[in-house]
């Protein structure tokens, strides 16, 4: 099954990807699936960034388990043979607005000039989180190098509809949400 046009555009859009370059630092906003965290590694140990900062406390929509996503990416990244010094930390953030605001945070107060980041998320989730760390990071560029996820990915979200649904949703989020990053005023003339 081949997608309609419409749904292609929506997958170009959604499933943001880049082939990765050498960066100042690799960042991975929250989430419970270790395989991120396992590209991490790899890419950390291929000497694409000395540095990743994984991101995130417990999720507002998630579990509460008692250990952070930022504790459990900590313990794959070392797992998988990344010095724990090269690992920093950002702890607080309960949704990827936050992840890439305290990453922020976490790079100014270790003095990092980030002109090169390489974002690794989820595939299905990979625009909304390239949005925010833009935002945040408006003078970096940014290789994104997303993981599928929930068994969700470019060429197979529109043959499910559970998967569609989930894509949808972030479609949704992404509307709903970038909105409030506009600054205030009427930069794009709604109004005329």
């Amino acid at each position: 099954m081949q997608p309609a046009p419409y749904w292609q555009a929506i997958s170009d859009f959604i499933f943001a990807e880049d082939r990765p370059e050498k960066a100042d630092i690799i960042f991975v906003p929250g989430g419970a699936h270790p395989e991120i965290g396992i590209l991490a590694a790899r890419l950390f140990k291929e000497g694409f960034a000395g540095v990743i900062l994984p991101s995130g406390s417990h999720s507002k929509l998630g579990e509460d388990t008692g250990v952070s996503e930022w504790s459990r990416f900590r313990d794959v990244l070392v797992s998988e043979g990344v010095p724990e010094s090269c690992i920093w930390r950002e702890d607080k953030a309960t949704f990827t607005w936050e992840n890439a605001i305290f990453s922020r945070q976490v790079t100014d107060r270790h003095h990092l000039e980030v002109k090169k980041a390489i974002l690794v998320c989820q595939a299905f989730h990979a625009r909304r989180a390239l949005t925010y760390y833009q935002q945040q990071f408006p003078e970096t560029i940014f290789f994104v190098c997303p993981v599928v996820t929930e068994d969700i990915s470019k060429e197979n979200w529109f043959k499910d509809q559970e998967k569609t649904k989930k894509v949808l949703g972030e479609l949704v989020r992404c509307g709903q949400q970038f909105v409030c990053m506009l600054p205030p005023g009427d930069p794009v003339g709604w109004h005329e």
